[in-house]
């Protein structure tokens, strides 16, 4: 769980529709989540939590370029911060990794969505995976990083639940085995 730093907060509260009231009502409650407009300061992918959680992990793991990811914990979802326009370039770069994408939602302009607030704790239904520390600079590789890793997540999860539903005991893996082929050496 993260905290914004101020500049979070600055960048962030810009997109509110009154962003000096948005930044007070933090100021007054740093759990209290808000909603703000996508599509001007910033878009949002949004997938399964369980996705997102993996697409998290793999992002960071693998050093790559995300902005801030939030996750509604009633809802099972996870956002990712895109800049603003970039539905086109997204899509793109999904159709080059698969010709069937995974489940997402693109938020954009008309979209909107719940925040965390400043600090929020643990039982609060939304947190930051990666709060915003300062308003991201563009870059044209981050759309491009969540194309691949929202497909390469899902595939991977994908061949989980295969095995799990191939191999659910360890006696199922055990009889799937080839029978021994003896040869004769003599």
């Amino acid at each position: 769980m993260q905290r914004m730093t101020r500049s979070g907060m600055e960048w962030l509260s810009a997109a509110a529709d009154d962003p000096a009231e948005c930044r007070q009502v933090w100021a007054d409650d740093p759990r209290r989540p808000c909603a703000l407009s996508t599509g001007r300061f910033f878009d949002v992918l949004s997938v399964d939590q369980r996705l997102g959680l993996e697409m998290f992990d793999r992002l960071r793991r693998n050093g790559m370029l995300f902005g801030p990811a939030v996750v509604d914990r009633r809802a099972q979802r996870v956002g990712f911060f895109l800049g603003s326009q970039g539905r086109e370039v997204f899509t793109y770069y999904l159709e080059r990794e698969t010709s069937s994408p995974p489940s997402y939602r693109y938020l954009d302009h008309g979209c909107a969505i719940i925040v965390p607030g400043a600090i929020p704790l643990s039982e609060d239904r939304y947190q930051w995976l990666r709060a915003p520390t300062r308003r991201p600079e563009a870059n044209p590789r981050r759309p491009v990083a969540l194309a691949t890793v929202l497909v390469a997540s899902a595939e991977l999860l994908a061949r989980m639940d295969r095995f799990d539903e191939e191999y659910p005991t360890p006696y199922s893996a055990v009889v799937a085995l080839p029978e021994e082929t003896t040869t004769d050496a003599g």
